[in-house]
């Protein structure tokens, strides 16, 4: 409810060319999809879900109470359960999307760290896969075309999970000096 008018506030005299999108429940997909798509059909939706979980792109009906047959485990949390919820196949129904893009596990994951590491910007593996997509996005998008991806989740939830895996609990030699140097009342 609030997520498309926001979008299109603040849009409101700029280019939209895409918004890209997963999907777990397919609310904010099949709700701030419907609204943008109405109005700015021009702006194209691109929806993305896991490579070895690729539900809707499958073109598979769900079978009500069964795991979809397209399913597979998948690291991306939040993002495409075992079935395909009513909300979201009344936007796939509705064509909703222009596009679907795939992303892997790994892909999010690492598009999760690098968005840590150079742009500060702390989000977990669901907000990694969306940026992931929208990278390929812009891969393939005209010049100077706009693309918006939001990264709906916080990093901090997943430091169990491999998203962080491979980073160790303890500081290494580099890291201790680092927090050596920072002045401590």
């Amino acid at each position: 409810q609030t997520t498309a008018p926001e979008i299109l506030s603040d849009f409101s005299s700029k280019n939209l060319d895409y918004w890209v999108t997963g999907w777990g429940t397919g609310g904010t997909f099949s709700g701030a999809g419907k609204v943008i798509k109405q109005a700015r059909p021009d702006t194209k939706i691109i929806l993305s879900e896991p490579t070895n979980a690729a539900l809707v792109s499958s073109g598979v009906i769900q079978e009500e109470g069964k795991t979809h047959p397209s399913w597979e485990p998948h690291p991306i949390q939040g993002w495409t359960p075992d079935f395909v919820p009513k909300v979201l196949q009344g936007g796939v129904e509705a064509k909703i999307f222009d596009e679907i893009v795939p992303v892997s596990g790994e892909e999010s994951i690492a598009t999760a760290k690098k968005l840590a590491m150079h742009e500060g910007i702390f989000t977990g593996i669901s907000g990694g896969g969306t940026c992931a997509a929208a990278l390929k996005v812009c891969e393939k998008a005209p010049k100077g075309s706009v693309v918006l991806c939001m990264l709906a989740d916080t990093g901090e939830r997943y430091l169990s999970t491999p998203l962080f895996a491979d980073i160790e609990a303890d500081m290494n030699e580099a890291e201790m000096e680092i927090s050596k140097s920072t002045p401590h009342p």
